[in-house]
């Protein structure tokens, strides 16, 4: 695809186009910009480039990312500086993790820069988006980028910061309802930010003071959600050893407005919750709740596992089916998954293993070590244990009357018929409800 220059003060390069990147980009070429995509993905590039999207279960994307394709608006390209160089909005999407110990993983972003500062060209403005330890925008990557680009930060280049702050499977929605919260280096740097967005997303904005502000903003709000799902699991293990019930304790609870209490389950995944409480605590946060919360949150699996052994012994020689290697419902992405702490402590157990996700191939699912099982397979007769982790959509109607020799269910997300469970004579647990029990057997249901 081939773009007029002379309109280049309209043209953006997003640098990264998976959900969010993608779905900005193409918000963006529906809204009066060519944008020019870059990701270090064949098949991504290939993708867009054919007017598809590679993001399934994203309402509006499939038809925004046509449309644009359709009108000549968005392009992508594994080149990453040859977008920037055509560029004078530079938006980056590029994902931030933590590896295995927990520290930070800039692998994909520090490349990424390299790639933007040797394309940039004078008076653009680059903002990033991706979820930052305060400090980072500037320090590591504006310095970064001028270094390399010999152009000066602040007069040469711009340079702003404005977190996504959207969810999978509503994206487009929450672009256009929630407001976005705009850093900027110094006046000029916010002024062009805010002027892009205003425009690009015609969306409420909150300008505030500085970079770092709007860096720590983001991991603010996971931080808060990470430690109030802690302190849902910590009451819902307290519950259970009082008998009492957290699916009535939360609505009366929270019937209160100073109150919002959230819900218990078996874990806490994905690309957010997990790991984003990291950019604090590997800058000094290092004692208090922040990391506290995290020790609940991943013990959660643990907890749970305890409570099957509890009920019906050990694990050992045990058929054991986790519905679910996504990290949460009706999205496939295992990124920080609860199930593979699962699968890891129940490998440690010696349990028969076996996943089922309907969003993952069994290829996909046997690359983590585990058996696939369809609900289809006459196997499903021989579990004796069933753990729901995500609550995909195709679980609603799950028939459990199939599982024969099943001894136990363990809803992890308290999202199944508890009563349809137990007239078939399994145990029934759930998080936070242990007043939950076996109903025996009786003459009308044999």
């Amino acid at each position: 695809m081939t773009i007029d220059q002379n309109q280049s003060s309209s043209n953006v390069a997003v640098v990264g186009l998976g959900k969010i990147g993608l779905t900005l980009a193409a918000v963006f070429a529906n809204n009066d910009y060519n944008v020019f995509g870059a990701d270090i993905s064949n098949d991504v590039v290939d993708s867009v480039n054919q007017g598809s999207s590679h993001i399934d279960n994203e309402p509006g994307l499939e038809e925004l990312v046509a449309n644009a394709q359709q009108n000549h608006t968005l392009s992508a390209t594994t080149n990453t500086t040859k977008a920037v160089a055509q560029a004078n909005v530079i938006v980056v999407i590029v994902p931030v993790l933590v590896d295995e110990q927990n520290n930070i993983d800039y692998q994909f972003i520090d490349l990424a820069v390299q790639e933007i500062a040797k394309g940039i060209k004078k008076n653009s403005l680059v903002i990033f988006e991706t979820t930052l330890p305060p400090g980072d925008t500037k320090n590591r990557f504006g310095k970064k980028i001028a270094e390399i680009s010999g152009l000066q930060l602040g007069t040469d280049f711009y340079l702003a910061y404005s977190p996504e702050r959207v969810y999978s499977n509503r994206i487009i929605q929450d672009l256009q309802t929630y407001p976005k919260v705009v850093g900027g280096l110094n006046e000029k740097s916010l002024e062009l930010a805010s002027n892009f967005y205003k425009k690009a997303l015609d969306c409420q904005l909150i300008e505030v003071s500085s970079l770092e502000t709007a860096e720590f903003a983001k991991v603010a709000e996971c931080v808060y959600r990470d430690v109030n799902i802690a302190l849902a699991n910590e009451l819902a293990q307290f519950a259970d050893e009082q008998g009492v019930n957290m699916s009535e304790i939360i609505p009366a609870s929270n019937s209160q407005p100073y109150s919002h209490i959230h819900s218990p389950g078996i874990g806490v995944g994905g690309h957010c919750i997990p790991i984003y409480p990291y950019f604090f605590i590997n800058k000094g946060l290092d004692q208090g709740i922040t990391p506290l919360s995290r020790k609940i949150n991943d013990n959660m699996a643990n907890h749970s596992l305890t409570r099957i052994e509890k009920e019906i012994g050990s694990l050992e020689g045990k058929n054991v089916l986790i519905l679910g290697l996504s990290y949460r419902e009706n999205v496939k992405e295992p990124t920080k998954s609860t199930t593979l702490l699962l699968i890891d402590q129940l490998k440690k157990k010696q349990a028969n293993l076996y996943v089922n996700d309907p969003l993952f191939t069994n290829q996909e699912i046997a690359g983590y070590g585990v058996i696939p099982l369809s609900l289809d397979d006459p196997f499903v007769a021989e579990l004796d244990i069933v753990i729901l982790q995500a609550f995909h959509q195709e679980y609603r109607t799950i028939d459990f009357s199939h599982f024969r020799t099943c001894e136990l269910v363990l809803d992890g997300r308290n999202k199944l018929d508890q009563n349809t469970i137990t007239k078939l004579g399994i145990n029934y647990q759930s998080i936070g409800n242990q007043t939950n029990k076996r109903r025996p057997l009786d003459e009308h249901d044999k």
